[in-house]
């Protein structure tokens, strides 16, 4: 090669020089929250607390199992999480108790802070000030076993026993086992009635499928982990009527046995909930049953009826 041509490619070296510094930057950075961490604990979780101007704690029975996630107490302590185009707390005050093995169900307008209540368990965010603990122990320290079924299932261009399968990385998962938990999600006969059966392929963003069989897909796939707390963030919002309620019927299948916490915006989904609790501006304004939360015709009261109309 001359230098001529050569020195045609200096803008492109250039180029490619910058970029791959950025790229080098990007993988040496070592994140606040540390994902591939070894050195963390596994929870027994008889406790969970969180504290964000807000604290929950839940206590265990007295068998040492992290099915034993338990009774949440508040403690006047403060937890907070900043938002960081606002500089102001999102959640300035927040105080529940959780049973053991519930359905407890965040609901509010927009932007009161359900999300963001189960997105700190998830930590997407540390608290500003105080801690999320389970037994006592900093969440930063434990792998908390739990499971998402969100709003927007991600599905992949492969097939469907391959999708259901990513729920568990850690082995390779026999089909019985996929079969099993895609019967708990309400899919399985479907499933069974395509011409491929298991091996049938989703499509790119699971486009071969409707908005309730990607959602079935997706909840079978998180039950593969065998999670102890089971979270839902308004995993039936984006379905017609007659798909939210499949959908909804696995959801109640899925939630038996282990603590559940449910991101709410069509309130007809959690009546049955043991516990709904309604946030206004990051804080507890009500909490009780469906029916309780009715008779006392506030905030829950209003809601429930303007939905009723539309």
């Amino acid at each position: 090669m001359t230098i001529g041509e050569t020195l045609v490619l200096a803008p492109e070296y250039s180029r490619a020089k910058s970029g791959a510094a950025h790229l080098f930057a990007l993988l040496e950075k070592k994140p606040t929250i540390d994902s591939y961490s070894q050195e963390w604990k596994k929870p027994l979780v008889k406790q969970l607390i969180y504290r964000l101007h807000c604290d929950w704690v839940l206590k265990p029975k007295e068998t040492s199992d992290f099915r034993n996630l338990v009774k949440s107490r508040s403690e006047d302590k403060n937890y907070r999480y900043k938002n960081l185009n606002r500089n102001v707390l999102i959640l300035p005050s927040l105080s529940l108790s959780i049973e053991k093995g519930k359905t407890v169900a965040f609901v509010g307008s927009s932007c009161c802070g359900k999300s963001i209540s189960v997105q700190l368990l998830q930590r997407f965010y540390d608290p500003v000030k105080g801690q999320v603990l389970f037994d006592g122990v900093d969440a930063k320290e434990l792998n908390v076993q739990y499971t998402i079924v969100s709003q927007e299932p991600v599905l992949f261009n492969c097939s469907i026993a391959e999708n259901i399968a990513y729920g568990d990385n850690s082995r390779v998962v026999p089909l019985n086992e996929i079969k099993e938990v895609a019967n708990a999600a309400n899919i399985h006969s479907f499933i069974e009635s395509l011409p491929e059966k298991y091996n049938t392929q989703v499509g790119l963003k699971g486009t071969q499928l409707s908005g309730g069989q990607k959602q079935r897909l997706a909840i079978a796939r998180a039950l593969l982990r065998k999670p102890k707390i089971l979270l839902l963030d308004e995993a039936t919002s984006a379905l017609d009527n007659e798909s939210e309620k499949v959908v909804q019927h696995a959801l109640d299948k899925a939630s038996k046995g282990r603590t559940c916490l449910v991101v709410a915006h069509r309130l007809s989904t959690i009546q049955n909930a043991d516990l709904i609790v309604v946030l206004h501006s990051g804080k507890i304004k009500e909490q009780g049953t469906h029916q309780e939360l009715l008779r006392n015709q506030d905030i829950y009261f209003k809601l429930v009826n303007a939905q009723s109309v539309q």
